[in-house]
């Protein structure tokens, strides 16, 4: 079993930028590819970026491609979401799921097996 627990989330302008944490208990979290996904108030969880187990495959929403960066320290058990030039519609939750199948690519909430408890992010315009 994997639990997660996100952190970096904040208050911030819009243009400026935050960096959101995604740490795992487990001795298996290489295993684990990791997305990252978020939530507005009222509205469907959405896939925001995913990075599979070794870390060589990445994957992005349109909406993010060239501002969001995801990462990961398999030695630090740590997925990070580096974002760049924030918009007010980037305000959300931020959520943090792992996928056992190793790959991060789905934008499909219900392929991933574990979940964080979120991180808000709110952008001022």
């Amino acid at each position: 079993q994997v639990q997660l627990v996100e952190s970096g989330g904040g208050l911030v302008q819009a243009g400026d930028s935050l960096k959101l944490s995604c740490v795992a208990s487990g001795r298996t979290f290489s295993s684990y590819g990791i997305g990252w996904f978020r939530q507005a108030p009222g509205k469907e969880r959405w896939f925001v970026a995913g990075i599979n187990r070794s870390g060589g495959n990445t994957y992005y929403a349109d909406s993010v491609k060239g501002r969001f960066t995801i990462s990961r320290d398999n030695a630090k058990n740590t997925v990070y979401l580096q974002m760049n030039a924030l918009r007010p519609e980037d305000t959300a939750v931020y959520y943090c799921a792992a996928d056992r199948w190793g790959y991060g690519n789905s934008h499909a909430p219900g392929i991933y097996n574990y979940w964080g408890q979120g991180t808000q992010v709110t952008v001022s315009s």
